[in-house]
């Protein structure tokens, strides 16, 4: 096995400890490991690739600096989903409007083969980005966290700071919300 085969081997506490150790290879074992993760999430809450990367670029220099704080090496994960969010959030609460989003980080489908298909899915994201926009910036959150993450209630309070009662309503009304501008799609 070489350096790098048994670096991916390894699991996010034991990279995370030898990161507060000063190991750079295992750093970038992390941030290969979330880097997509994390862009991806930041580019559907903020709408903008290029402000997405900018703050997923903080969050990982941050991680850096700020290893030591971590109390549990296992809890990598979680710290960076919670940094990313919370960066996001702010950006949000930063500005008036959202511009569009990206909801599956991939080209659009191609038009080439099923025009008719391709237009539908372009309509129906287009739709999905709108109806995001309508969202509270917390309950994008959430429900980006929730429905393209998959992480589970008690995660997303610890990554937004809410109960999980406060998350269960927060991605309730989300789709609700979203249930009724994408009734015409169904």
């Amino acid at each position: 096995m070489t350096h790098s085969e048994t670096m991916l081997a390894l699991d996010d506490a034991t990279l995370a400890g030898r990161v507060r150790d000063g190991d750079v290879r295992a750093f970038e074992q992390l941030v290969l490991r979330y880097q997509g993760a994390m862009y991806r999430l930041a580019s559907r809450m903020l709408s903008d690739r290029a402000e997405a990367e900018d703050i997923v670029q903080e969050v990982f220099l941050t991680a850096w600096r700020r290893i030591a704080q971590l109390d549990d090496d296992a809890a990598f994960n979680g710290w960076l989903y919670r940094m990313t969010t919370n960066r996001c959030l702010n950006a949000l609460r930063k500005r008036q409007s959202v511009m569009g989003v990206d909801l599956d980080g991939t080209e659009s489908p191609r038009t080439d083969t099923h025009p008719e298909h391709a237009t539908q899915v372009n309509g129906q994201l287009e739709a999905l980005t709108v109806a995001l926009r309508q969202l509270t910036p917390e309950q994008r959150a959430c429900w980006l966290l929730r429905e393209v993450h998959g992480r589970s209630y008690e995660e997303i309070g610890d990554i937004v700071g809410a109960n999980t009662t406060q998350v269960r309503g927060r991605i309730a009304r989300a789709r609700a919300q979203l249930a009724e501008v994408m009734q015409p799609w169904r």
